[in-house]
């Protein structure tokens, strides 16, 4: 993706180095790093099987036999649950990691872990302000609240009444 606009993205290709404009309302975009894989226990992130493809000293399959390309998978990535993931799926997965390795892009995971450590160490004297804010905050006055309990009243008073079960008494044993 080159920019973004409200209504699409401005998108070039890395195969033949086309720049267009892409809607929105026609298409769906997700990073490479939000889409995951089911396997046999938890999902993992594509980025993590890219890196056991790109590990692998198997040669990629052709795209066009489907046979072929599980057989590729049963022996870069064993833990696919082959139920769930489809042939189209392992398909796709070839296909653009191919391209990513032509392109000579480096596929990884942003370095969440550390971004997170560093928010937390930021959030916790923001939490610390937040409580001094409230104390030192003006209290509302006194008539303000009579107001809203009187409102309350009120209205709790106009509400036709519910009949209610009688309560069951707690025995002990």
């Amino acid at each position: 993706m080159v920019a973004s606009k409200t209504d699409g993205a401005i998108v070039k290709s890395l195969d033949d180095k086309s720049t267009k404009f892409v809607s929105s309302r026609q298409h769906s975009f997700s990073h490479l790093e939000s889409i995951e894989v089911y396997t046999q226990r938890d999902n993992v992130n594509l980025v993590d099987v890219f890196n056991a493809m790109g590990a692998s000293k198997e040669a990629l399959p052709s795209e066009k036999d489907p046979a072929a390309i599980k057989k590729y998978f049963t022996k870069v990535y064993p833990e696919l649950d082959f139920d769930r993931v489809y042939a189209s799926d392992m398909k796709k997965m070839v296909r653009w990691f191919d391209i990513l390795q032509k392109n000579e892009v480096e596929i990884k995971l942003r370095e969440e872990e550390a971004e997170e450590e560093v928010k937390e160490t930021e959030a916790a004297p923001v939490v610390e302000e937040t409580i001094k804010e409230e104390k030192t905050a003006p209290k509302k006055s006194a008539k303000k609240k009579e107001a809203v309990t009187e409102e309350t009243t009120a209205k709790e008073e106009a509400a036709p009444k519910k009949k209610t079960a009688p309560k069951k008494k707690k025995t002990e044993e």
